[in-house]
């Protein structure tokens, strides 16, 4: 397969505590989507670039557990996975230190423990994962429904 590309772009205006941007995606499923100091450090409406790390990371492992569980023989019948992007400041910066997925899954004729080594192998599995992984610590807590 040849290689694939995505692209999204950001364009910023003003400095960092007054300043707004907006993000957009080549699809267009993000279409000058507002962010700005309070959407990233304060509870204000819009998003920002953690949230969309941890989407990004949410549907990537949803993808690559589900694909690891067919590869074993089992049939997903949900998975759900939601992904908490950590920020901490660190001396006088802020560092994304962590990320934690919870993992829910509904899958036939499979128990815990299997449902739980098989999520630490779509760990490995998943590109989202492999990127961050370098840099990061990444918990995972699963939960077989």
């Amino acid at each position: 397969m040849s290689e694939i590309i995505r692209k999204s772009n950001a364009v910023w205006k003003g400095d960092l505590k007054n300043g707004k941007g907006k993000i957009s995606s080549e699809s267009n499923v993000l279409n000058e989507v507002s962010y700005s100091f309070a959407t990233r450090f304060e509870d204000k409406p819009g998003t920002n670039p953690e949230e969309l790390i941890a989407a990004a990371h949410a549907g990537c492992y949803a993808m690559a557990f589900s694909d690891t569980l067919a590869q074993k023989g089992y049939t997903p019948q949900s998975i759900e996975v939601t992904a908490a992007c950590v920020m901490e400041k660190q001396g006088g910066d802020f560092a994304i230190t962590k990320m934690k997925l919870q993992v829910k899954g509904s899958v036939e004729k499979i128990d815990e423990d299997t449902f739980l080594a098989i999520a630490k192998e779509a760990d490995k599995e998943c590109p989202v994962s492999n990127l961050l992984r370098p840099g990061l610590k990444i918990e995972l807590k699963t939960e077989l429904i």
